[in-house]
């Protein structure tokens, strides 16, 4: 009665997730042209999963045996796959709402013997200067773990639906990653997750790089007086700062997951691996904490000499009307039409007053220059 109680409020769980903003139907035929893989792993040696074989049937073969483990990977998946590997994990609702909404912070939580983790891996694109996201569910029970790929986006940006046509016996780049090395397969699922962890922190790497390429050509624009500077700073801090929420975010994830280690029994060799990935994630936050102090630190540089420029062009301004002012004020004087102005009727009237205007025209002019407002 209560897993029939279960089961219905999953699938009412489901149906509110679709009608909240699910997949559109778009993403649903494109995901369709990619149906997930399953491999069977035995002591560290990995294969494909029998034709026909069901998410259940997997299971059931990882359960076995401590030297097995069994693998599933969802490079598109659809609301219908979901539901499948729902119904076989006996996944919580709360969970399925989850996996069925993309877009979430990296996390990490944990559902009675379901181990679930977010995770976002990253890429620089460098012809638009972005920094783009792909997101990742990864979920552990027991000596089975499946990872879906959120964002149809493997971990350097390949399409997931593009990569489909070889043969599910052949690992293709989608699953490289998690089944090169099978002295860390006979660890378990957790050796998995450690693998997906590893190459998502190594990715941050170039990406740190981009934008630091990047930065020093924007310091060169701004001591040139390159206008664009400004706009091109505000969009690089935002990229920089996404990328410190994705790495701070993934160190946090790392300490959860390291906490639990020892309660969960995780072997020392696993342990280790973890804590070099912590303490490279520790070294990029650093860097994403400096890439963007460096960036607020050239946008206040920027705008001092844009303020700087401004004021050596109010100094020319200024002096260029005081210069103007000069000959205005003898010529207005004199243009007042007065009857008693004895210099109206001398003959070198017009000439004195020409050379008075030249004459405080060009000393003003000096005097500015000397002044370096010229």
């Amino acid at each position: 009665m209560s897993r029939r109680r279960t089961d219905a409020g999953r699938h009412r769980f489901l149906d509110s997730a679709r009608r909240r903003g699910g997949r559109s139907a778009t993403d649903q035929a494109v995901a369709s042209s990619a149906p997930h893989f399953t491999r069977y792993v035995i002591d560290g040696v990995d294969a494909a999963a029998p034709a026909g074989a069901t998410v259940a049937d997997a299971l059931t073969f990882a359960e076995a045996s401590t030297e097995r483990m069994a693998m599933f990977f969802y490079p598109a998946p659809t609301d219908d796959e979901i539901e499948h590997l729902a119904e076989a994990w006996e996944l919580h609702p709360l969970l399925v709402e989850d996996l069925v909404h993309a877009g979430q912070r990296p996390k990490l939580e944990r559902y009675g013997e379901v181990l679930f983790l977010v995770v976002r891996s990253a890429r620089y694109i460098d012809e638009s200067e972005e920094v783009e996201f792909s997101g990742f569910h990864i979920l552990v029970r027991g000596r089975a773990v499946a990872v879906l790929c959120q964002d149809h986006r493997w971990i350097d940006g390949t399409d997931g639906p593009a990569v489909t046509g070889e043969r599910a016996t052949t690992p293709d780049r989608r699953e490289r990653t998690l089944l090169a090395d099978q002295k860390l397969l006979r660890l378990g699922p957790e050796a998995v997750v450690y693998r997906l962890l590893d190459a998502i922190v190594d990715a941050y790497d170039p990406v740190l790089r981009g934008l630091g390429i990047d930065r020093e050509q924007i310091e060169r624009q701004v001591f040139s007086g390159d206008p664009a500077a400004a706009a091109r700073i505000y969009h690089l801090s935002r990229e920089a700062v996404d990328l410190q929420h994705a790495t701070a975010s993934m160190s946090d994830l790392v300490e959860a997951l390291r906490a639990g280690l020892g309660k969960y029994g995780v072997p020392d060799d696993l342990r280790v691996y973890l804590q070099d990935v912590a303490d490279h994630l520790s070294r990029l936050t650093v860097r994403a904490a400096e890439l963007r102090e460096a960036l607020t630190q050239i946008l206040t540089v920027n705008v001092t000499l844009v303020a700087r420029r401004q004021n050596e062009d109010m100094k020319k301004i200024s002096g260029w009307a005081a210069i103007l002012f000069a000959p205005t004020l003898i010529a207005a004087i004199y243009g007042m039409n007065f009857d008693v102005m004895p210099e109206l009727h001398w003959a070198f009237d017009y000439p004195v007053a020409v050379a008075l205007m030249v004459a405080f025209a060009a000393a003003l002019y000096l005097i500015f220059k000397r002044a370096k407002w010229m």
